[in-house]
């Protein structure tokens, strides 16, 4: 009589690790850290692609104003908030907040935080030193 051979099931479970794709490793872009802001940029036609991580506690006057020498971040920001919350602050006193999911516009000249305790996953679009001119932005915050 032939013995019958079965199959041992394994004692582990196998577990699948889901990767975030909003977080994962961007194909074709350039990767580099500015200010503890994680960036992956890509070119699409005249503009470039970004999509930045701003971890928690990321605040621009305490990480970003000593590299760059200005009081205020003056690029203008356009694109699309992918997850988390962002605390913008003009220095006429004016304070946006935007909620993912968003479309943002933020204009040059402000200060800004990562409110709470998950990262800011921003997708934007620029021209470089020409985004505001070729997205018809105003160089510094205004009120009609």
């Amino acid at each position: 009589m032939a013995k019958k051979k079965t199959k041992k099931k394994s004692a582990k479970k196998r577990t699948s690790k889901k990767t975030d794709a909003l977080l994962a490793a961007v194909r074709g872009a350039q990767h580099r850290y500015v200010g503890h802001v994680r960036l992956d940029v890509g070119r699409a036609g005249a503009a470039r692609v970004k999509r930045m991580i701003y971890p928690p506690g990321f605040h621009w006057a305490k990480d970003m104003k000593p590299i760059t020498g200005t009081d205020f971040c003056m690029h203008a920001h356009v694109g699309f908030l992918a997850r988390g919350e962002i605390h913008i602050e003009y220095p006429d006193g004016c304070v946006v907040e935007h909620k993912a999911p968003q479309i943002v516009a933020i204009d040059p000249g402000h200060d800004g935080w990562v409110v709470g305790k998950e990262p800011v996953v921003m997708i934007e679009f620029d021209f470089e030193g020409e985004t505001v001119s070729k997205l018809g932005m105003p160089d510094s915050h205004r009120h009609p």
